[in-house]
């Protein structure tokens, strides 16, 4: 059966591979902006507690925020008020500087790529004129508009020839959370929105998306807001992560590194999870590491993990193998060296021993402060 036509056919590689994209990313234009939450509040009229209450941070211009909390603790009423899908109760929004509650509604919309669960791309229109939705709303000319069409879906991996006049009926999960991706990036926004983006995709595809959509974020560096319910995708996809309480509180607002060396309190490090010491080991890849040289280990080694995995995924190779030292091989196959369980547990005591330097460096720096 012929599925090039169906839903049955994933398709190339989701985004563009290191080095296979790269000069049509560069043609691509691409801005980012700061945005930053000055003590928003969100009130709805009945209820006696806020669903925001007074959050305030920063996303530098060019970086994933990824909101996380249990149920109820306004993640996305976070969201949906930055683009104003939701009226903010009192508290200020600047984007690029500038207050988004000085702006037309519609406008500021159009000037936000969103991608929600289920993409949410029009059953009736082609993928071409879903990504052109904007572009076209915005006034661009049909030739710019049909430029930028081809360029995004050479950006997403599909043939534009191709894929252009498909449905969205006609592709698979996987397929139109792309498109909807490149819909997003159509009008070259200064922030993108993503609630739970994901969430609806399956296991093994969920994973791939995952790395691609950071592999095309290290090209085109867009301001992004991720929304998740899940710990392990926040920590994998945020440069920075808010987590929420209950009522829309902020219980800590940080780099995963730090909030799983350093949570704020009781309630982070139980969101968080006992095991956050093994989901250390997802921030660093293999070839972070020094490794053993090949030789120095006598016992021929079957398993092999690439030098781009995590420390995390290397782990259970290694444990898959019954403890024994894996292969670290480079993009070709080569050799690197030999990761074993003693390099890793070097490698969590001199994080553990560089954290508490710092730690005790600020408390310094903070008696001074207070001396002075």
């Amino acid at each position: 059966m012929d599925t090039s036509h169906t839903a049955h056919n994933e398709g190339p590689s989701a985004f563009a591979k290191p080095g296979e994209q790269g000069s049509k990313a560069a043609q691509l234009e691409s801005k980012a902006a700061e945005l930053e939450l000055q003590r928003v509040s969100k009130r709805y009229d009945g209820q006696r507690e806020p669903a925001i209450g007074d959050l305030s941070f920063t996303v530098p211009a060019g970086e994933v925020c990824v909101l996380v909390g249990p149920s109820g603790s306004g993640k996305t009423t976070a969201m949906r008020l930055i683009n104003r899908m939701i009226s903010i109760t009192s508290g200020d929004i600047l984007l690029g500087g500038s207050s988004v509650l000085e702006r037309d509604a519609r406008e500021l919309r159009r000037e936000i790529g969103y991608v929600i669960q289920q993409t949410g791309l029009f059953p009736h229109q082609t993928v071409g004129e879903n990504i052109a939705t904007v572009p076209g709303l915005l006034g661009w000319p049909k030739q710019r508009i049909a430029d930028r069409v081809h360029e995004l879906l050479e950006l997403i991996g599909f043939d534009p020839e191709e894929m252009a006049g498909r449905y969205p009926a006609q592709l698979s999960g996987g397929q139109r959370q792309r498109v909807g991706v490149a819909r997003a990036l159509a009008a070259d926004p200064p922030l993108m929105l993503m609630d739970e983006p994901f969430g609806a995709i399956d296991p093994i595809n969920r994973a791939r998306l995952q790395d691609e959509f950071l592999a095309l974020q290290r090209m085109v560096k867009k301001t992004i807001v991720f929304v998740t319910h899940d710990i392990d995708e926040a920590i994998k996809m945020g440069d920075r992560i808010v987590i929420l309480r209950d009522g829309g509180q902020l219980a800590q607002y940080d780099t995963p590194r730090e909030i799983l060396i350093h949570p704020a309190d009781d309630f982070v490090a139980q969101f968080v999870g006992a095991d956050r010491g093994i989901k250390r080991l997802s921030l660093t890849t293999v070839g972070e590491l020094k490794l053993a040289a090949p030789e120095s280990v006598t016992q021929a080694q079957a398993a092999t993990v690439p030098a781009q995995a995590s420390v995390k995924d290397a782990l259970s190779a290694i444990l898959t193998a019954g403890g024994e030292a894996v292969s670290v091989v480079d993009p070709d196959g080569r050799v690197l060296g030999m990761l074993t369980l003693g390099l890793i547990e070097q490698m969590l005591v001199a994080e553990t021993a560089q954290a508490a330097h710092e730690a005790s460096v600020e408390a310094a720096a903070c008696s001074s402060e207070v001396s002075a």
